[in-house]
C-alpha cells in the first residue's frame, strides 16, 4: 500500500465520525452549489436535532435542496445559524418564515465573490471546510471538481477539512486540489451531482441575445452569467469564431460553444488555449466534459475574478444580468420587492475587469419590463442597494436597444436609458427625469 492511501485509511471514516469533529461554537463552510456534500450534511443535520451541537455557525453561496433538506431546514436554524454570502429560494423562503414568527432565519453577508475567500478566512476566521471532491489521484491529491471557487483557498487554512469523495465529481485541472496529508477527515459516498435546471428563452431573451452577439468581435473572451438571457446570448453566437472563455460560472451554453468549435481559446492573452472557470453548475454531459478535460482550467475565485486578471484578457466581453437599471445608469442586480433576492456575485468584478481589458466591453442585460409588463426596469430611483455603480457602467441592453453610458453626461444617459424602456414607461420616466433635474 502507498503512503498516499495510508494516509487516505487512516482519515477514512462514516459521514457521523466526521461530524463528530465538528465542535459547537464552529465556524463552518460548506461547499457551493453542487458541491454541498449530502452524506455530512445530513449527519450534521442529524447531530444538530439529536442535541449534540448547540450552535454552529454555517457560511455559504448558493444553496441547493441538499443543503435545504438538511442543514438549512427552518426548525435547525436556532442550532445550525445560517449565513447566506448569496441568496436563493431557501433563503427567501427562511427569511419570510422567519419574519413571521418574530426572528431571524437566515443572515446575510454582503460581499464581492472575489472577496468570498479573504472574507471567510480573514474576517470571519471559518474553521471547518466541508465539500464535496473527485476521488484520490496516485499521487494523493483529490480535485475540487465542479467548484474550485472558495473551497480551494479554505483548505489551506481551515483547522478541520471534511471532504465527501463522489466519483462523480469530474476531476479537473488547474489550481484546483487538495492533498490528502492536509485533510482531517474523508467520507466516501456515491450520489448524482445536482443539476441546474434551464429556463427557456423568451422572445425577448433572444432580442437581447442578438444584439449582445452583434457586439462580440471575433477572438473576443468571454464571462457569462447565469439565466435565460446569458442562455440567449451563448446561443445567437453560433456562428462565431475563435472566442475564448474566463468566467466564474462555466455554463452548458458556453461548454455548448466549445463542442461546437466556437470556442477555441485560440486567441487569449491569458491561459492560451485554456476555458478559465471558478465553478459550475449544469447537466451530466458538462460534467462528463469538464472530467479530466486539458483544454479546461479550474482556478480559485480570488483568482479568476481578481480585476487584473480578468482585464488581462485582451477583448474581454463580460454580460450580466440585472433587476433595475436607474435614468443615472446605477444597476441593482441583487434586490427584488424590498427584499434580498440574490447576492452581487461577481458581476462588479467582471463590469470592472471587462472594460479593463484592451478592446474589452461590460454588458448588463435586461428585459424592459418584469411582472408581466407592469413595472419598468428603467427606474427614476432603485429601490435595493447598488450592485454596478454608474461610474462603472458600460453598455445597457434591453430587447429595445443598446447604449454604451461610458463619456456621457447625466441628460444624455438619461435619455438614452429611457429609449431602452418600453415604450409604455417612456413618458413617465421622462416626467421623472425633468422633476429630478436629469434632463
Amino acid at each position: 500500500m502507498s503512503d498516499h492511501r495510508q494516509e487516505y485509511e487512516a482519515r477514512l471514516m462514516s459521514a457521523d465520525a466526521a461530524v463528530a469533529l465538528i465542535p459547537s461554537g464552529a465556524r463552518v463552510a460548506m461547499g457551493l452549489g453542487i458541491a454541498q456534500p449530502p452524506a455530512v450534511l445530513k449527519a450534521l443535520a442529524g447531530r444538530a436535532e439529536a442535541g449534540g451541537i448547540a450552535h454552529v455557525n454555517l457560511y455559504y453561496l448558493l444553496s441547493t435542496a441538499i443543503a435545504g433538506e438538511t442543514v438549512l431546514r427552518y426548525e435547525l436554524t436556532d442550532r445550525i445559524r445560517p449565513y447566506s454570502l448569496f441568496h436563493g429560494p431557501i433563503e427567501r423562503a427562511l427569511e419570510l418564515r422567519g419574519e413571521a414568527e418574530g426572528r431571524r432565519g437566515v443572515w446575510f453577508v454582503p460581499t464581492g465573490f472575489q472577496q468570498a475567500p479573504r472574507v471567510l478566512c480573514d474576517e470571519i476566521g471559518v474553521d471547518t471546510l466541508i465539500t464535496t471532491v473527485s476521488p484520490m489521484d496516485a499521487d494523493g491529491f483529490f480535485s475540487f471538481g465542479t467548484n474550485i471557487d472558495y473551497a480551494q483557498p479554505l483548505s489551506k487554512v481551515a483547522k478541520r477539512v471534511i471532504l465527501e469523495v463522489n466519483p462523480n465529481m469530474p476531476r479537473v485541472f488547474g489550481d484546483s486540489t487538495v492533498h490528502v496529508s492536509t485533510v482531517t477527515a474523508v467520507v466516501e459516498h456515491t450520489a448524482p451531482l445536482l443539476g441546474a435546471g434551464k429556463a427557456p428563452a423568451t422572445p425577448q431573451d433572444e432580442a437581447i441575445g442578438a444584439i449582445i452577439a452583434g457586439l462580440v468581435e471575433e477572438g473576443a473572451t468571454l464571462q457569462m452569467g447565469i439565466g435565460a438571457l446569458p442562455n440567449a446570448v451563448c446561443a445567437a453566437l453560433k456562428h462565431h469564431r475563435h472566442l475564448g472563455i474566463h468566467t466564474e460560472m462555466l455554463t452548458p451554453g458556453l461548454v455548448q460553444l466549445m463542442r461546437d468549435g466556437v470556442v477555441d481559446n485560440s486567441r487569449k492573452t491569458l491561459h492560451l488555449g485554456k476555458t478559465v472557470f471558478s465553478f459550475s453548475m449544469g447537466d451530466r454531459a458538462l460534467y462528463e466534459f469538464l472530467h479530466e478535460n486539458p483544454d479546461i482550467e479550474g482556478h480559485p475565485v480570488s483568482y479568476v475574478n481578481d480585476v487584473s486578471v480578468i482585464a488581462a484578457n485582451a477583448k474581454m466581453i463580460s454580460v450580466n444580468a440585472t433587476l433595475q437599471v436607474d435614468l443615472n445608469g446605477a444597476c441593482c442586480s441583487e434586490h427584488l420587492g424590498g427584499r434580498q433576492f440574490t447576492a452581487s456575485g461577481g458581476q462588479l468584478d467582471f463590469v470592472r475587469g471587462a472594460y479593463g481589458s484592451a478592446g474589452g466591453r461590460s454588458i448588463i442585460a435586461c428585459h424592459s419590463t418584469a411582472a408581466k409588463g407592469t413595472v419598468s426596469r428603467i427606474v427614476p430611483r432603485l429601490d435595493g442597494p447598488v450592485t454596478t455603480p454608474r461610474n462603472d457602467t458600460h453598455i445597457v441592453v434591453t430587447e429595445f436597444g443598446w447604449v454604451d453610458l461610458k463619456g456621457q453626461s447625466i441628460d444624455a444617459r438619461a435619455r438614452a436609458l429611457i429609449g431602452l424602456a418600453h415604450p409604455d414607461f417612456r413618458d413617465a420616466l421622462t416626467a421623472a427625469a425633468r422633476r429630478d433635474g436629469l434632463i
